[in-house]
């Protein structure tokens, strides 16, 4: 038996990335998986992937910015799976990587709706589920910005520190409710967000050497924090809500660093990640 057999886990953004790493990880524990995606075509490729390994999933095109929508899955859900236990708010995008003023109106508009609106809509739909039958386990996913100022980025950094104090404010509130309510940083995650980066022109060569560097020394492969994310949702948190928990905490840092400095003394080569950049005009350079 895994640690969530016979739970029922909402998954937004659940068809690539960190989403989909959770989405099988809660699936290989025992849990009936139901994920969402923007695309049909993203939902159905996600899901002959997991199937194929012998999982239970079902899925659903959703855009998490879309009230009804995010309503119609929580139905889905209960009716193709006859509970909901889990909701995890992974859906997210982020604006190209450049100053604020160089950023388009509609990217940092999309970076509100996705990843604001997204986590409102999702945790007011499951908070409204799980208060009516007095459990369930609410997971909102941060990211750089939640805890700080994120320069270059913004939109997405400003939308994780509204994501944190959002979903710390809910704990707070329903705390004697029996529902969980978490708050979890996956830390730097090897995902097509990370490494395959839309950059405003001029500005590509901030992601060359040194971001390889910060790569090899805090970045992990999604299936790292998607082993947390089954942590948090299993009973090991039970009547612990409020928490901010953090898949890579001050010791995965140090030794990263550690890790670094040694290579370098000793000479020895270093893992380089295909980092795929796509550069994108900034706004000033359109008004030109």
């Amino acid at each position: 038996m895994g640690r969530l057999a016979g739970k029922v886990a909402v998954v937004t953004g659940g068809t690539r990335g960190l989403g989909l790493a959770i989405a099988r990880a809660f699936a290989a524990e025992g849990a009936q998986v139901v994920l969402a995606g923007r695309t049909e075509a993203g939902v159905q490729s996600a899901l002959a992937q997991l199937r194929q390994q012998g999982l239970a999933v079902w899925g659903r095109a959703c855009d998490v910015a879309d009230l009804e929508q995010v309503q119609r899955l929580a139905a889905d859900a209960l009716r193709e799976c006859g509970a909901l236990d889990i909701w995890v708010n992974n859906a997210g995008v982020a604006a190209p990587y450049g100053p604020s003023l160089d950023v388009a109106p509609s990217s940092s508009q999309q970076v509100m709706e996705t990843n604001i609106l997204g986590v409102y809509n999702g945790s007011t739909v499951a908070l409204r589920h799980f208060l009516s039958q007095g459990k369930g386990k609410l997971i909102n996913v941060l990211g750089m910005g939640a805890r700080g100022p994120a320069p270059m980025q913004n939109a997405y950094g400003a939308s994780k520190a509204w994501v944190r104090s959002f979903t710390r404010s809910l704990a707070q509130e329903y705390r004697r409710s029996g529902v969980g309510v978490f708050a979890f940083s996956p830390g730097m995650t090897r995902t097509e967000l990370l490494l395959r980066p839309d950059v405003i022109a001029g500005y590509e060569g901030r992601m060359q050497g040194g971001f390889q560097t910060v790569l090899r020394m805090w970045s992990e492969l999604p299936e790292v924090p998607a082993a947390k994310a089954v942590w948090i949702a299993s009973r090991a948190t039970d009547g612990r809500t409020g928490l901010t928990i953090s898949a890579s905490g001050p010791l995965h840092l140090l030794v990263g660093a550690l890790r670094e400095l040694v290579r370098r003394i000793l000479h020895q080569p270093g893992e380089t990640f295909k980092v795929e950049v796509r550069t994108v005009p900034g706004v000033t350079e359109t008004l030109k």
